[in-house]
């Protein structure tokens, strides 16, 4: 039984890559409208307005008096972070966050970078765009666009932004200089979220392609992790002469690869694997399977029915903050489930992690951030057209230990056939800008310089 098993897999497996295989197809551009109503006839406003982060005391006064109104369940005894967030170290985090968190000072940092919003499709698109502040004689700055994802936001980028816009005073050199456009997804934190069904990664792929080409760049890099890296996938996908080079700390490649794993350790060391692949990826019962699993009740909601449970985390600052945090634990590292912290504060700090919660709650935009999973993944699995396209852009991917699947690099050149540079990093895990950016930032440089030299 097993062995018609394997053959039908590695037959399977056989038929998809000569079908899939050398065919360089491109999304369509196409077009959207996803403001309300009907599409207006006068042509769309395209001015590019500055914007700033703002707060009042009706906001902080309203925060800590829902923070003091908090009904929490007693965790189990041992529970750790088994169960989720665990509500006992959630007591301290509430107790720092009325008491002493200071989300004023917090929006002067997030001021510290230029701020902007235009209208594209219908919605108004909210991104950073931080310059240079010196260049090198006679040389210009890359273009970088760097899109996160969920429950993430612009905010992940701060800290590695200025190694890449400001390298020289960060003890790197000023090979490559980048000029950074960080956009906020529609209707996450500051970007409108859409009055229509359907604004998926593609509509946002185009709608970024648009904010770039009204920024003046023909051409330019584009990065991320999450939904950042479908996003940017599909990016690369459609407009592929103005991509010149996709760097990804996350790939969406299944399909029939993950099948062989089935197949063994020992098959797979025989079949080009390496010794690194298989100590991510066994034993597969935990590390895929139980762990695919253990984490992703999340995502089953949201692609089915996000606005119920929207409802309430939109409602309470609390449960905003455990459902959001407790992704900060386990994806920064599976392990951190068996401390009472959740190992919130090995990475990060609070003032860091409840800033990120804050552009959720401030602007009520979780509910809307989670459409996107149904918007993308509502239609079951491999539904969509780009999940079967292969990437003609030069591509290089960063494979962080603690990411919640390993992807590794047959698999990543299986979809990105221009893979020029795959990296084994040292350490770090799903949010990969927010908790490693120097790493981070050193894999773009290096991704960046491999494509100059071919």
């Amino acid at each position: 039984m097993w062995l018609e098993i394997i053959l039908a897999l590695l037959l399977g497996f056989v038929i998809y890559w000569f079908v899939s295989r050398d065919k360089e197809e491109t999304l369509p551009l196409g077009d959207g409208w996803w403001g309300p109503g009907a599409r207006p006839t006068a042509p769309e406003d395209e001015s590019v307005r500055p914007f700033k982060v703002e707060t009042s005391e009706e906001e902080i006064e309203d925060l800590h008096q829902r923070i003091d109104r908090v009904r929490l369940t007693p965790p189990l005894e041992d529970g750790r972070f088994h169960y989720g967030f665990n509500s006992k170290y959630l007591k301290k985090i509430l107790s720092y966050w009325r008491n002493e968190f200071d989300w004023r000072k917090q929006v002067e940092i997030l001021n510290r970078y230029p701020h902007f919003k235009t209208k594209i499709e219908g919605l108004d698109i909210h991104f950073i765009h931080v310059k240079p502040p010196q260049l090198p004689s006679s040389s210009t700055p890359k273009p970088l666009l760097m899109v996160h994802g969920w429950p993430g936001s612009f905010y992940e980028f701060y800290k590695i932004i200025p190694l890449l816009t400001d390298p020289k005073n960060h003890g790197l050199s000023d090979e490559h200089v980048f000029e950074v456009i960080c956009p906020s997804i529609p209707g996450y934190s500051f970007s409108e979220a859409s009055s229509k069904k359907g604004l998926n990664s593609v509509a946002t792929a185009r709608i970024f392609y648009k904010l770039m080409l009204r920024l003046g760049f023909q051409e330019f890099y584009i990065q991320g992790g999450d939904w950042g890296s479908l996003i940017c996938t599909n990016m690369a996908q459609m407009v592929p002469s103005h991509v010149k080079g996709l760097h990804l700390n996350m790939a969406l490649v299944l399909g029939p690869y993950i099948l062989t794993l089935f197949l063994g350790r020992r098959i797979l060391s025989l079949l080009g694997y390496t010794q690194r692949d298989l100590e991510l990826l066994y034993p597969f019962k935990e590390k895929v399977f139980y762990s695919l699993i253990r984490e992703s009740g999340y995502m089953h909601i949201q692609c089915t029915k996000p606005d119920t449970v929207g409802c309430a985390l939109n409602d309470s600052p609390v449960g905003l903050a455990a459902y959001i945090l407790e992704k900060f634990s386990t994806w920064t590292n599976p392990e951190f489930r068996d401390l009472e912290n959740g190992g919130l504060d090995r990475k990060f700090s609070l003032d860091d992690l409840l800033t990120n919660v804050m552009l959720y709650w401030t602007t009520g935009t979780i509910a809307s951030s989670q459409r996107f999973y149904k918007e993308n993944l509502g239609q079951g699995f491999m539904a969509n057209a780009h999940d079967r396209m292969k990437v003609y852009v030069p591509t290089g991917f960063a494979a962080f230990p603690c990411e919640l699947m390993h992807m590794p690099e047959k698999w990543v050149k299986a979809k990105y056939p221009k893979l020029i540079s795959y990296s084994y990093m040292a350490r770090g895990g799903h949010f990969a800008a927010f908790e490693e950016p120097e790493l981070l930032a050193q894999d773009i440089r290096k991704f960046v310089g491999l494509l100059e030299l071919r």
